[in-house]
């Protein structure tokens, strides 16, 4: 165990190394989201109708955020795929470590950037007007189910990789897997204005989970409909992450154990 995580830190470390080296991704993937804050807060925002009434911004601030967390999956699938387009991960199987400490290091460096990137967009957020008002308290509540669901989807990442393997397939299949999610979903309108069967899919799209706690924990505008998800937002956030680890993480190891055969 001491072993295990001791390579697992090495690997974060390493990982976390080339985050610092390549700063250019950070500010890609940073970009998308206060670009939708912008387009869709300043632009479209007069248009916009929230349920209950508020401002657009404070309820679309909880969905980038939780947009946020999804688009990492093209930083967690792309650096994992070049590792293995590379030959590094057969030099690190080669080697006197863990065998979980590679997957275990990426999951980690992962979590550590989505706590940068959260940190920066807490602060755009309150420059644009938008705030937690609930206490302080229940705003950790909900960064944690923020970093529950990016959990979730670095294993989905890192499966992926491990099943295409190459870099520029990886980039190709991520935003159009990643972009009906959030289309369908409650991150720029809510369910109930939607046509009926649309909103229904969006109630139940695990992001739409996690967009409706947050902005329940933050205590920001857009809570509405009297429908099962919507009145149980907060078990239904945790709940789709933990089913969707416990179906790719042990995909992803099983996957990542076959890859000498």
């Amino acid at each position: 165990m001491t072993t295990a995580v001791t390579d697992g830190w090495t690997m974060t470390r390493r990982n976390m190394t080339h985050v610092v080296r390549a700063p250019e991704e950070l500010i890609l993937y940073f970009s998308l989201p206060i670009m939708f804050v912008l387009v869709f807060g300043y632009v479209f925002g007069s248009g916009m109708q929230v349920p209950g009434g508020g401002n657009y911004r404070e309820f679309l601030l909880p969905g980038v955020f939780v947009m946020t967390m999804l688009y990492g999956l093209g930083a967690t699938a792309t650096g994992v795929a070049l590792d293995l387009n590379r030959g590094v991960v057969d030099r690190f199987r080669s080697m006197p470590m863990a065998r979980s400490a590679l997957l275990a290091g990426r999951s980690a460096a992962d979590l550590i950037r989505a706590l940068l990137e959260m940190s920066t967009l807490l602060v755009c957020g309150l420059l644009v007007g938008w705030q937690w008002r609930d206490g302080v308290g229940r705003a950790l509540l909900a960064v944690g189910l923020l970093l529950l669901l990016r959990v979730a989807i670095t294993w989905a990442g890192i499966y992926l990789a491990l099943l295409v393997r190459n870099p520029d397939t990886v980039g190709v299949i991520v935003f159009p897997a990643a972009f009906p999610l959030t289309a369908l979903s409650n991150v720029f309108v809510a369910p109930e204005l939607m046509p009926r069967w649309i909103g229904a899919v969006a109630e139940w799209n695990p992001l739409s989970a996690t967009v409706a706690a947050i902005r329940h924990l933050f205590g920001n505008p857009g809570l509405g409909g009297d429908s099962w998800p919507a009145e149980n937002a907060i078990l239904l956030a945790v709940l789709w992450p933990v089913v969707l680890i416990a179906v790719f993480a042990p995909l992803a190891v099983r996957r990542y154990r076959r890859l000498s055969r």
